[in-house]
């Protein structure tokens, strides 16, 4: 008997007890190899000793103090250490507890910033189908995940919706990816225009898709054009980077690769990796000073934004990615398990595509390779691969609708970044195994 309300309710789920490096031990002892870090989350694993040092030392201090009325050291020197990390312009960080209250604010802020500088008639949002922002109202709205939408439609906001840069399942024959990235993101363009210039106040997307398609990375050049959109139109570009950022694709912040600075970027999960629940919203100097230099206020917040021991947590985390040098490491176990996919599933006749960057990759199934065809949903072949990764001592984040938002499976990876180049090894064939055994079963 339990009492508590489970995601899944008629599921028995074992019950986490204790963590050693990238393993979850349930109460049974069983161990299971967390690949997929819960939810792209747990980027040191679950047993870091200076992390869960640092959180007690804070608590031994002062566990909470409002922002209301104080701010805390450890805010200031994590808020510091993330303006250095961050792209050129971005310069101020407003701390919340996760992301789907970091995208919730951005998309507050950038209506506010409008009104600061004397632009009311600007309020609405662009952003793409196939991609997730969060499960608070307006991030959900924000959102493009067709099945987390459908329950909660009257309650949501308006928010147009252009197609995603996709390359798998959108680039022509004959077309080159830098052509399909331009076509992609002249559709901003071509939104924004159907809108009205002037009353579009942001553009929001992701930069590396995550749970709703599948780890997908943009084609080279599309946000540096979907940028240079938004500067001629005044427009704000606000990144998503909950899933993808904080080093989870090799770089501090995932849009240092498409060369791209936003005006508001989203961080949370790596950020905090697990140990205490955090999250941000990073923006530049520019949209701050309308802010500062306007009302002088933000009407925005929460109870526990900026959380003394959750941003401690964060430093710690934050200091052991870059003096453990994990960068690095993401890059190198990346590449190698980009090698051991394609080597264990390139060939797999049920496998459409690999793809992502660093310690962030997708795979995605299909009925038919040549057509791209995808598997009934009737099949639930994400949640019979899920249930035999399980049992295999397996965690990774399988996820349906990826092709249309209705059909379509996909396996979501992003381990530790501590995981070693045996750990990987072991990953990917614990993953075959699962996938070849969920395919027996629906087919």
């Amino acid at each position: 008997m339990t009492h508590v309300f489970q995601r899944q309710i008629h599921d028995t789920l074992p019950r986490a007890a204790k963590g050693d490096g990238i393993y979850i031990i349930d109460s049974d002892g069983k161990r299971y190899l967390d690949a997929s870090g819960g939810a792209a989350v747990s980027c040191l694993g679950h047993s870091d000793p200076d992390v869960i040092q640092a959180i007690k030392d804070q608590v031994d201090s002062l566990a909470f103090a409002h922002t209301g009325f104080f701010s805390s050291q450890p805010a200031e020197e994590l808020a510091g250490l993330l303006a250095a990390k961050a792209p050129d312009g971005i310069d101020m960080v407003y701390f919340m507890s996760g992301g789907s209250e970091a995208v919730e604010a951005a998309l507050k802020m950038a209506r506010q910033y409008f009104l600061e500088i004397g632009e009311p008639s600007r309020g609405k949002i662009i952003a793409r189908r196939q991609s997730y922002h969060g499960n608070t109202l307006g991030a959900l709205a924000t959102g493009g995940n067709a099945l987390r939408r459908e329950p909660f439609e009257p309650l949501l906001i308006e928010v147009s919706h252009i197609v995603p840069c996709y390359a798998y399942r959108y680039r022509l024959d004959g077309e080159t990816d830098e052509e399909y990235a331009i076509r992609a993101a002249d559709e901003l363009e071509a939104e924004i225009q159907r809108l009205g210039p002037d009353t579009v106040c942001a553009f929001v997307a992701e930069t590396v898709v995550g749970a709703t398609a599948g780890v997908v990375p943009p084609s080279p050049g599309y946000f540096k054009r979907i940028r240079e959109i938004c500067d001629r139109h005044g427009v704000l570009l606000i990144l998503d980077e909950v899933m993808c950022g904080m080093g989870r694709t090799g770089t501090t912040f995932a849009c240092e690769q498409d060369g791209v600075t936003p005006d508001i970027v989203c961080i949370a999960k790596g950020l905090g990796a697990g140990y205490q629940p955090i999250g941000a919203a990073l923006v530049t100097q520019r949209v701050f000073r309308a802010f500062s230099e306007g009302s002088g206020f933000f009407q925005h917040g929460h109870t526990y934004m900026g959380h003394p021991t959750a941003c401690a947590g964060a430093l710690a985390v934050q200091r052991k990615i870059e003096t453990a040098g994990l960068l690095d490491a993401v890059r190198t176990q990346g590449a190698l398990l980009d090698e051991l996919l394609h080597e264990r599933l390139g060939n797999h006749a049920n496998i459409g595509d690999i793809r992502g960057r660093g310690l962030f990759r997708g795979v995605e199934l299909v009925a038919d390779r040549a057509s791209k065809e995808p598997f009934d949903p009737a099949l639930k072949l994400n949640a019979r691969i899920k249930k035999h990764a399980m049992d295999r001592g397996l965690i990774c984040y399988p996820g349906g609708g990826t092709a249309d938002g209705a059909r379509g499976d996909h396996v979501l990876l992003a381990p530790p970044f501590i995981i070693d180049g045996q750990q990987v090894r072991d990953l990917v064939g614990l993953l075959g195994d699962a996938i070849d055994a969920a395919l027996n079963d629906a087919c």
